[in-house]
């Protein structure tokens, strides 16, 4: 931008010089001097009048003033246009190589503060995922100082979904700043990913309806939820505050689903038989493959693949939990 400037200061003093040294030398009209002094600066062509012996000197001091000055500028505004090409064609290039080595990724369509709220929370949690969002400047501003991984483009388009992955992703999320946008990239995405958990945002009742019809998972409404939350906290203001304990002292409470693969150690034993309570684990429910659960678990529970284990526990102790069933 500073190169910009410069050049765009420089042209403006040529024209200054120009109308100056003709109303000089040849006691123009300030407007014919204006005008002559464009008509030679861009070369057009056009006849000059006939000029006094200086004005010949000063206008073939001021051709070749305009050549080096227009060599100069055709010279350095090239060199930005072309370095700008090239740091945003090796900034997608970068991006897409991140992408590309994703898998079981969480995408997240939309920059906004919901966005950016959801971005920072799976960015705590150590989860790889994605951002879409059509504004460049607010997704590279955002994403560029955590080096984030992003795509420039609308996440209603198919094309750009898949930019993402969106066919090894994990879970998707769209809080675009209109339902229509949201439903739409809630189509799109099952059309593209018929397994993908897809969330959803929605400003009323009636688009929550069309969101689940369009293939959403999850419809969450800010509105309502928020509501509920300031309802608990009239009623059970303890409850809450146990829920939430302070973060600043590295206490978070998290409660979590895990998914049990049949490569997981824990598969075949008891609840008795884990380590989990002694990782400061509480697993408060246990959900068949078949939909049967046990609410709360007995300690002889048996681990079974395709189990949906949900665990409470303090974030790192939940997380690591996480790390341990994929070993």
């Amino acid at each position: 931008m500073q190169r910009i400037l410069t050049i765009i200061l420089l042209l403006l003093t040529l024209t200054a010089v120009g109308v100056l040294g003709f109303r000089i030398t040849e006691q123009w009209d300030w407007m014919d001097c204006l005008y002559y002094t464009v008509e030679t600066v861009t070369t057009v062509g056009h006849e000059i009048p006939p000029l006094s012996y200086e004005g010949k000197l000063f206008l073939i001091f001021y051709l070749v003033t305009c050549l080096g000055i227009f060599t100069y500028s055709a010279f350095h505004l090239g060199q930005w246009v072309v370095s700008a090409e090239l740091r945003s064609f090796w900034e997608k290039r970068r991006m897409q190589k991140k992408i590309d080595q994703l898998d079981r990724h969480y995408i997240v369509c939309g920059a906004g503060r919901m966005g950016r709220t959801i971005c920072r929370n799976l960015a705590d949690q150590r989860q790889p995922f994605v951002v879409i969002d059509v504004e460049e400047e607010r997704v590279r501003s955002m994403c560029s100082r955590h080096d984030w991984p992003y795509v420039i483009g609308d996440a209603t388009d198919d094309s750009v979904l898949q930019q993402a992955a969106i066919e090894r992703a994990k879970s998707l999320a769209t809080v675009l700043p209109t339902d229509a946008d949201n439903i739409y990239v809630c189509l799109t995405a099952r059309l593209l990913a018929p397994g993908l958990q897809i969330v959803v945002r929605a400003s009323d009742e009636k688009a929550a309806v069309k969101m689940e019809q369009a293939g959403a998972n999850r419809v969450v409404s800010p509105y309502r939820q928020g509501a509920l939350k300031i309802a608990r906290f009239m009623v059970s203001p303890n409850v809450e505050d146990f829920l939430e304990i302070a973060g600043t002292r590295g206490q978070d409470l998290e409660l979590a689903d895990i998914q049990v693969s049949d490569d997981s150690p824990y598969v075949g034993k008891q609840l008795t038989e884990t380590d989990l309570r002694d990782m400061g684990v509480m697993i408060i429910g246990i959900r068949r493959a078949n939909g049967d659960r046990l609410m709360p678990p007995p300690g002889s529970a048996v681990i079974e693949t395709g189990d949906c284990l949900f665990a409470f526990g303090s974030a790192q102790s939940v997380n690591e939990m996480i790390g341990s069933m994929r070993n």
